[in-house]
């Protein structure tokens, strides 16, 4: 990992109830002993680096994190967004050297760090652990490969409407508005949504502007979303 922020520290992995699933991880690695270091990010702030050392795997415990990779030629996208409750740089657990993509917080962002060896023991010897993280790799490369088709055969405006409705997903609805019609996303730049779905700032602001007219989304507060009226651009021919 990078040089930890100011605002990190050492303390023990802190216990939220998990809505996700019955298997609460952080619980579990609490329970089963694990030794872990939690750091804490600020909103962009870098975690690790594209083609350095790859040692631990992390695990975020809060707010939201960006894997992306660059180019040769600098040209730089995303891969994916990660929410809490779902683990990466696990790849030193296979053998790999260094990182293939770069993370960084995209909102304010807790991460518990485990070191490779101390991973490896726990999947080698508590199978609930195993077999929660093999689902949640698998989960993640149908995301992943959902995605690739998205960017492939989608038009942007579609990709764009996806990537929204994904986000509120992460949100919740706003409790405020009859129906929870509205969906709030987590803080996110135009910016980076652009390089979630392989475009420019500026196309980004026209579909938004867009969708806004058109009431799909409403940015009086933050940005919220209508998730039955912004799918409907998903099925337009």
């Amino acid at each position: 990992m990078t040089k930890r922020s100011p605002h990190s520290r050492h303390i023990a992995p802190r216990m939220a109830p998990s809505h996700r699933d019955a298997f609460n991880v952080e619980r579990f690695l609490d329970s089963a002993g694990v030794n872990g270091r939690v750091v804490e990010y600020q909103p962009s702030e870098v975690i690790f680096v594209q083609d350095h050392a790859c040692d631990h795997v992390l695990y975020l415990q809060h707010g939201m994190v960006k894997l992306s990779v660059v180019s040769h030629a600098g040209a730089q996208a995303i891969v994916t967004l990660l929410n809490p409750g779902e683990f990466f740089g696990e790849g030193c657990l296979t053998g790999q050297p260094t990182h293939l993509a770069s993370a960084a917080a995209v909102t304010h962002s807790r991460v518990l760090a485990i070191a490779k060896d101390e991973m490896l023991r726990v999947l080698h010897t508590r199978h609930e652990m195993s077999d929660r993280f093999i689902a949640h790799l698998l989960t993640r490369r149908i995301r992943i490969e959902e995605d690739l088709v998205d960017q492939l055969l989608n038009s942007t405006e579609k990709r764009l409407a996806r990537a929204l409705l994904l986000l509120a997903q992460r949100g919740g609805p706003t409790e405020s508005m009859p129906n929870h019609a509205l969906h709030a996303i987590p803080p996110i730049s135009q910016e980076t949504l652009a390089e979630m779905i392989g475009t420019t700032r500026s196309r980004v602001n026209v579909f938004i502007r867009q969708f806004e007219q058109l009431g799909l989304i409403d940015r009086k507060d933050g940005l919220r979303v209508n998730h039955s009226l912004l799918s409907g651009v998903l099925h337009k021919p």
